[in-house]
């Protein structure tokens, strides 16, 4: 595999692809983590004389112009984070601007998931697609890691019509994840959370061999309690998976991985910010009421089996950490992330944003990764098509 210095830029037209999906509400961006990742490449980039064109995609256009899901409010944040002009195209094939790119400049082009071939099944649409917008350009740095298990034209296609290789993120986020795949420090410990266990269930299965300790909170756990035999009121839970959830339980036994379920849970009336938060064992959740944290004494057990692990990787928010009440699990998981003397990853999306929402900064972990779900398939042992074209 290439590396981003493998080529000479000085005057060529770099297509990049970048992860810039991030949260935005009502035209203001309120997590720009991911566009901040995406820097040092353009900068380095940009410094060798390149003409820097960057397709990214923003939530699920499905092939509509949806003017919530443009890309305008991206580029302006990203110019000024470069400190320098960041010309935006809202055309995608065809666009003047990418066309009429110099050597130093930067222009994003509009959302790519406007066009429909981006995410078709069709390799054939796709390809059209991607021979539209490797036209722009003489080289093909992929840096948008979040899109990598997705075999899309700008992440996939376009990179067997252009020399290639990834850039710094893509590069990092590789490396990280064999830090936790291939004879990872030890003790390695994994934390689990968000809402259905069917998200996390590869992972699981994949990673329990593995792992010395693994913690499971969110929404997730209440299968887990319901496997148990436990009532757990009005929250959520996924009743297809509670066979899987069983043998999951069992296999971990087995293997002797220390599995940690909460003892306790902090449950209220409704889904609400302003909903009266109540401390009850685990084993004893009223039929009214539905989980939304995990509890003090867990969340104390949690962080103590964290600091003591070497390898560290977190995935998914231990309760509703937007909602303060609902947010104190979150918050002490991630702490204890902190004080890992090893390897901490924190594993993208709402990780991510609750760790940033909560008051800490990306230099207090050992790293934070941008794909939530490229991370979980990798972890889950699956190829990522965006990884294994630039090879």
């Amino acid at each position: 595999m290439n590396s981003l210095q493998s080529f000479d830029y000085a005057g060529k037209r770099v297509l990049l692809r970048c992860d810039l999906n991030v949260p935005i509400k009502d035209g203001v961006i309120t997590d720009d983590g991911r566009i901040r990742a995406s820097l040092p490449t353009i900068q380095y980039l940009v410094s060798q004389g390149a003409a820097v064109i960057i397709t990214a995609h923003l939530g699920r256009p499905k092939g509509e112009r949806k003017a919530e899901l443009s890309l305008a409010p991206v580029a302006h944040r990203l110019g000024d984070l470069l400190d320098m002009k960041v010309t935006f195209s809202q055309e995608i094939i065809g666009s003047i601007e990418a066309k009429n790119v110099k050597a130093g400049e930067v222009v994003l082009i509009e959302n790519i998931r406007y066009e429909g071939a981006e995410t078709s099944k069709d390799e054939s649409e796709r390809t059209t697609l991607a021979k539209e917008l490797a036209a722009y350009a003489d080289i093909f740095i992929s840096d948008g890691f979040g899109a990598v298990h997705r075999k899309h034209a700008s992440v996939y296609d376009v990179a067997k019509l252009l020399p290639h290789a990834p850039g710094y993120l893509v590069a990092a986020e590789i490396d990280v994840l064999k830090k936790l795949t291939q004879n990872p420090q030890r003790p390695y410990g994994v934390v689990l959370g968000g809402s259905k266990v069917s998200d996390k269930i590869g992972v699981i299965e994949n990673l329990l061999d593995k792992v010395n300790v693994m913690a499971i909170g969110g929404g997730m756990l209440f299968t887990f309690l319901a496997a148990q035999g436990y009532e757990i009121g009005k929250s959520l839970v996924e009743v297809d998976l509670i066979p899987t959830v069983k043998e999951l339980m069992a296999r971990a036994e087995k293997l002797s991985v220390t599995l940690l379920l909460p003892t306790d849970i902090v449950v209220a009336p409704a889904f609400a910010a302003d909903a009266t938060p109540t401390i009850v064992g685990a084993d004893s959740i009223p039929a009214d009421q539905m989980g939304l944290d995990i509890g003090p004494v867990s969340a104390a057990a949690f962080a103590a089996a964290i600091v003591e692990c070497k390898t560290v990787f977190w995935n998914g928010p231990m309760g509703v950490f937007e909602f303060p009440n609902f947010a104190v699990g979150t918050k002490v998981v991630a702490q204890a992330l902190t004080q890992v003397t090893g390897i901490s990853v924190v594993g993208g999306g709402d990780s991510a944003a609750a760790v940033r929402k909560l008051g800490f900064a990306d230099s207090d972990f050992g790293y934070i990764s941008t794909g939530g779900g490229a991370s979980l398939e990798y972890l889950e042992g699956k190829e990522l098509p965006g990884i294994s074209v630039l090879a």
